[in-house]
C-alpha cells in the first residue's frame, strides 16, 4: 500500500502505461495517481477506440502536463472557490 503522492517519475510511468493501455481497447485503471482531468482525456481514448484521433491523445498529454505543472489543481481551486462565491451570493441575496 502507497503512503503518500506519487513523485513526477512514477506519474509519468503510469500515465505512459494507462495510454498505452487505452490505445489497445482497455479502460482507465484506478488508484494510479493521475487526476480527474487526466483520467477523463483518457477515457475519452477509451471510448473513441479504435478510431482514436490524434486530438484526443495530444489533449491526454496536455491534461497530464497540467497535472505536473499544477494547473489542473489551480482550475479545480478557482472552480471551486467561484461555486462557493455564487452559493453565499445565493444565500444572503
Amino acid at each position: 500500500m502507497r503512503i503518500g503522492r506519487p513523485s513526477d517519475d512514477e506519474l509519468r510511468r503510469n500515465f505512459e502505461s494507462v495510454l498505452a493501455e487505452v490505445m489497445v481497447g482497455q479502460g482507465v485503471r484506478t488508484a494510479t495517481g493521475l487526476d480527474d482531468d487526466t483520467q477523463d482525456a483518457l477515457w475519452e481514448i477509451a471510448r473513441a477506440y479504435p478510431d482514436i484521433p490524434d486530438e484526443l491523445v495530444l489533449a491526454a498529454r496536455r491534461a497530464f502536463a497540467g497535472q505536473l505543472d499544477g494547473s489542473n489543481a489551480d482550475r479545480w481551486h478557482e472552480e471551486l472557490a467561484r461555486k462557493l462565491a455564487e452559493r453565499r451570493t445565493a444565500r444572503d441575496g
